[in-house]
């Protein structure tokens, strides 16, 4: 199903055209799932009708990512949700088109029985993106089970995901939590993926998103992170639905071609693998939902993050503009 759906939305008549061609498009996204699709649409030359040159830029941070938008230094970026909502909220034109990214968070560990998050009390745990996703989902589940996670834990902030992870491998901290491939990338890394023929030494741990389902009531998934039209391309509905439709097909093809969607993520950023970009593929819930079809997700995802803190989400939950289109 999902090949024949990619063949589809590969198909030119079927993506929308935009407007006008451009000089140049700029997308952005970090080292995670979330960027996949795009790297696959600017190796593939998916969008060669839409502008003369077609560029993927990284952020590795939110600080840096949050610079990018204000800067408008991008036409589209992928990013975490509270993000999005965050900037919407300070009067950043900006308009989520999409959540693509459902399942990611793990916490990896060298101790085999850890299964809660209370089985990490007093342990010291490499934390990405402090006071961002994914700090700010390990904060909520922790206080739901009546842990505080400033207290309870010895948080090690890093950069990045894959900053964690480099200190996973290297053995200068036991756990971590992660985001895919960061996590296949240190099973891969270490020998600890399922293939290996000997005691792995790390261990794919507490499912966030299990923990998500099973506290909060809900489906065992997050709308973690998806891809916003900023600047002038927020303004441009010809321009977002053909960005959306490019992404969603290009999100069909890796899923059905991970491998080779992680060769071409791979030449983009060093510090991933072919395999684990694969493995994450695999892994993750990657499936590309509208920004308006995700809404009911969304609202009590943010509102869960705005009761327990407003100013994750600017202050306030974001209004109808928020929403892309139901395209």
């Amino acid at each position: 199903m999902l090949l024949a759906l990619a063949t589809t939305l590969l198909g030119t008549a079927s993506l929308p055209a935009a407007a006008e061609r451009l000089p140049r498009l700029v997308l952005s996204g970090p080292a995670a799932s979330v960027s996949v699709p795009l790297i696959h649409m600017v190796e593939t030359g998916a969008l060669k009708d839409v502008a003369d040159s077609v560029e993927f830029q990284p952020w590795k941070d939110p600080d840096q990512l949050r610079l990018m938008v204000l800067g408008k230094k991008a036409d589209f970026v992928a990013m975490p949700t509270n993000v999005a909502a965050n900037l919407h909220a300070r009067g950043v034109g900006l308009r989520l088109l999409n959540v693509s990214t459902w399942g990611v968070l793990w916490m990896v560990s060298r101790d085999a029985n850890a299964r809660s998050l209370a089985d990490f009390k007093g342990k010291e745990i490499a934390m990405p993106f402090r006071a961002d996703m994914p700090d700010i989902v390990f904060g909520l589940l922790a206080e739901k089970q009546g842990l505080d996670p400033r207290k309870d834990f010895k948080l090690r902030y890093v950069a990045s995901p894959l900053d964690a992870m480099q200190l996973l491998v290297t053995r200068r901290v036991d756990h971590a939590l992660l985001a895919e491939p960061a996590v296949s990338m240190a099973l891969r890394k270490t020998r600890s993926f399922p293939v290996s023929m000997v005691a792995p030494e790390l261990h794919r741990s507490v499912d966030l998103q299990q923990e998500w389902g099973r506290l909060l009531k809900r489906e065992a998934r997050i709308p973690q992170a998806g891809v916003a039209a900023v600047g002038r391309a927020a303004t441009d509905d010809a321009l977002q639905a053909r960005i959306t439709a490019a992404y969603a097909a290009s999100l069909a093809w890796c899923t059905q071609n991970a491998l080779k969607c992680g060769e071409m993520v791979a030449r983009r950023i060093d510090l991933l693998s072919p395999e684990a970009v694969a493995d994450g593929i695999a892994a993750g819930q990657m499936r590309a939902v509208s920004a308006a079809a995700a809404r009911p997700e969304l609202v009590f995802f943010l509102g869960q993050l705005h009761a327990r803190n407003p100013a994750l989400v600017g202050g306030k939950l974001p209004d109808d503009s928020f929403y892309g289109s139901g395209q």
